[in-house]
């Protein structure tokens, strides 16, 4: 699983022109799930998305985290994070999971974040044509990748 967390002042998903979620402070994380992806991957990412500390204390350094802010997560499925650019200049997706195996991740990370945030997870549609708006805070934007975690 690939995640880009970013920092978010605001930020919103909005479907067919009508906003399906929005949020204040907190975390936009755009999640890609790749076919060989399980519940191990969904148990590490969760955790490390919930306690990373990114968000600044009293003394302006980056050292709590979304959960000690209150803050909240909008959480996107995104495939294309799985792109394969080495051949040509049409990207390959190969590496995404189909459906039937991303769609149960997808909502397992739901569940697990909410579980670890303490709150509802706002989120994006599966497989929707999704326009995201965000009004990045700092910038704050980190790459993480479940099979590299060491």
């Amino acid at each position: 699983m690939i995640a880009v967390i970013q920092r978010v002042s605001k930020a919103s998903v909005a479907i067919d022109g009508l906003v399906k979620s929005s949020i204040s402070q907190g975390l936009l994380v755009l999640l890609g799930v790749a076919h060989d992806d399980n519940s191990e991957d969904v148990e590490w990412l969760s955790k490390k998305i919930c306690d990373m500390r990114i968000f600044s204390d009293i003394e302006g350094k980056m050292n709590l985290s979304v959960k000690e802010i209150g803050g909240d997560i909008l959480l996107v499925s995104q495939f294309t994070l799985h792109a394969q650019t080495k051949k040509g200049n049409r990207p390959s997706f190969i590496e995404a999971a189909r459906p039937e195996i991303a769609i149960p991740l997808y909502e397992e990370m739901i569940s697990a974040i909410s579980i670890a945030l303490g709150k509802e997870v706002f989120t994006g549609t599966f497989g929707a044509d999704m326009k995201v708006e965000l009004l990045n805070d700092g910038p704050v934007t980190i790459i993480i990748d479940s099979k590299n975690k060491k």
